[in-house]
């Protein structure tokens, strides 16, 4: 049986794709003025436990620092400068904590995908924590937030303490036993880079009773292909591209 399923179709990727600097409240507030009601962001911890929003594990790309970000404390990282990378108007943005977002999240009604990035060698234990958060800060909450991983033992860890917190598992490529340890994980989706989906790979996954979403889909053939298809959710970065009321 499918699980019952609340969250809309389209997910804005990191707040607002490329549009404003990803994984900065800047560009979650963007995604919401372009009507999504829905996100995925990256957490991962900092040297002190804090579960902290980034996708990468070293800082250069997108912040105004070098080094592994979670070697350093979150009263180093809440100095960075996580926006002058993407462009001068976003210049001094601060990098977020998870629990900045999920505030703003709850406070808007809107929907969150937290996929926990844990730096690796901390996978259990980024999911334990970003497990424990999530099920605080969502108490009472009618929808609670969708964690993702492409780590196993982050969801295992996310399980731990936050059982009642829906999980997905993510795959770039389809490796042996995957969907025996979503299973085992009591996942209720699978989320799939997207030119993995066709029609036998949907109706086996839809008939073991999960649900289909895809990353990260940013032309119109390829989002029409899955909705032809009849996947669940769409994760793009084309926020100014795709109606979320599509």
């Amino acid at each position: 049986m499918t699980t019952p399923w609340p969250y809309p179709r389209w997910i804005a990727h990191r707040g607002a794709g490329k549009l404003a600097p990803e994984n900065t409240l800047a560009a979650f507030r963007l995604g919401a003025q372009h009507g999504y009601r829905m996100f995925e962001c990256d957490a991962k911890l900092s040297a002190d436990g804090v579960p902290f929003l980034m996708h990468d594990a070293t800082l250069q790309r997108t912040t105004n620092s070098h080094g592994t970000g979670g070697d350093l404390a979150w009263s180093v990282l809440a100095q960075l400068d996580a926006g002058g990378w993407h462009s001068r108007a976003h210049a001094g943005e601060p990098l977020p904590t998870l629990e900045n977002l999920a505030r703003y999240c709850i406070a808007n009604g809107y929907f969150l995908n937290i996929e926990i990035k844990p730096t690796p060698g901390l996978e259990d234990k980024t999911g334990q924590v970003v497990g424990e958060l999530s099920a605080r800060l969502w108490q009472g909450q009618a929808v609670q937030p969708l964690f993702s991983s492409f780590k196993p033992d982050a969801l295992a860890g996310a399980r731990a303490t936050a059982p009642h917190i829906p999980r997905a598992l993510l795959l770039d490529t389809l490796w042996d036993g995957c969907f025996d340890v979503a299973r085992d994980l009591g996942c209720v989706a699978i989320v799939c880079n997207h030119a993995l989906w066709d029609r036998a790979l949907v109706a086996q996954v839809k008939a073991s009773g999960l649900r289909t979403l895809s990353y990260t889909v940013n032309d119109d053939w390829a989002a029409q292909r899955l909705i032809d298809l009849g996947t669940d959710g769409i994760i793009t970065d084309r926020v100014d591209l795709f109606s979320p009321a599509g």
